[in-house]
């Protein structure tokens, strides 16, 4: 499991997580609670009323004196500029994500993925906060649906929002990942949901995906923001399974059915293309993409941190790993997830 190595430094800040309702912001919102030396204020951004009245229904978490709730919409600037005033750390987790959707609704992608990063940026900027995250997803590396597009231009955004900081103390970086192991809307719940009917629906028999589970995702993030120095783009190392491999691992009974892949689905995730590889540093269990225009002594900084440069050509994607799940290690997985440890929120 992907551990932080990197000390975030948030003993007595205020974070602030955008989002803060999802799966992402509940399991990190808990995490921050439980540390020894943790903040002194989370504050919690969404604009689902419905979703913050849930979460604070939690145990241990409307009680704890640090939380703070604001209803808001990351397209509202002037909401956000309010909601960041004070705030030391922006974790940026909310987003526009179903792809199909996407497609049929492209602007409003726009607005939340694309003005809605632009908007966590100037707010930052005028507030006066030090560090701020983006979470990315895989479809932004060489993306082939909207969605993806729209988190690559935020990828961008957060990116190059370095190079006009001015003399502002902030950072700005990005965490790109892929489908978390059991979150809602991916293929665990969607195989578990269907083996009873006997007969479990197969897009493609080649299709592999990354591995990741959400308390390793909450660890990559929290190791992001104690490492980073601004305009970098984390991108963990993570084993891949077989989507045959994970069905036999869900429903080893189960007659397999072809359907054909769906639009905008990739048959293998994408994490690193070979058009960032002269960019890309590998550095023990994550590698790098470094910004075009980086601010600080790169070759010094990467022998500090014991990394070293990616090949000519080097792309990272879940069907050329070189670390892979077998059934039995997915089997588990799949209980663990069932015993509330996986995806689930």
């Amino acid at each position: 499991m992907l551990q932080p190595v990197h000390d975030p430094q948030l003993s007595g800040a205020s974070v602030l997580v955008t989002g803060g309702t999802g799966s992402f912001g509940r399991r990190f919102i808990r995490r921050l609670l439980a540390m020894p030396n943790g903040p002194a204020r989370v504050v919690v951004l969404s604009r689902d009323e419905l979703k913050q009245w849930e979460m604070r229904q939690d145990p241990g978490i409307d009680d704890d004196k640090r939380m703070r709730w604001f209803l808001g919409d990351v397209r509202d600037l002037d909401r956000l500029r309010r909601a960041f005033d004070g705030v030391d750390v922006v974790v940026h987790a909310a987003a526009l994500k179903q792809v199909p959707a996407a497609e049929y609704n492209p602007f409003e992608f726009v607005k939340t993925n694309v003005i809605g990063a632009q908007n966590v940026i100037d707010a930052a900027l005028d507030c006066g906060v030090s560090r701020v995250v983006a979470l990315s997803t895989d479809k932004a590396a060489a993306p082939i649906n909207l969605y993806g597009a729209t988190k690559l231009c935020s990828d961008k955004l957060f990116v190059a929002a370095n190079a006009y900081k001015g003399r502002r103390n902030i950072r700005f970086s990005v965490v790109r990942y892929g489908n978390v192991f059991g979150s809602r809307g991916s293929v665990v719940p969607f195989f578990l949901s269907r083996r009873k009917s006997g007969v479990l629906p197969i897009t493609d028999a080649r299709m592999t995906r990354f591995s990741l589970s959400l308390d390793e995702g909450v660890s990559f993030v929290l190791n992001a923001l104690g490492a980073q120095l601004g305009g970098e783009i984390f991108v963990p190392r993570l084993p891949s399974y077989r989507i045959l491999d994970l069905a036999a691992a869900v429903a080893p009974d189960c007659r397999l059915e072809t359907v054909g892949i769906r639009p905008g689905e990739k048959i293998h995730e994408e994490m690193i293309t070979a058009g960032d590889s002269h960019r890309t540093a590998a550095l023990g269990s994550h590698y790098v993409i470094l910004p075009p225009m980086a601010t600080w002594d790169e070759d010094a900084w990467l022998a500090r941190n014991g990394g070293t440069w990616a090949a000519p050509d080097f792309s990272y994607d879940s069907g050329t790993n070189d670390a892979w799940l077998d059934i039995p290690t997915l089997s588990a997985q799949v209980e663990r997830y069932l015993a509330g440890e996986g995806g689930q929120p």
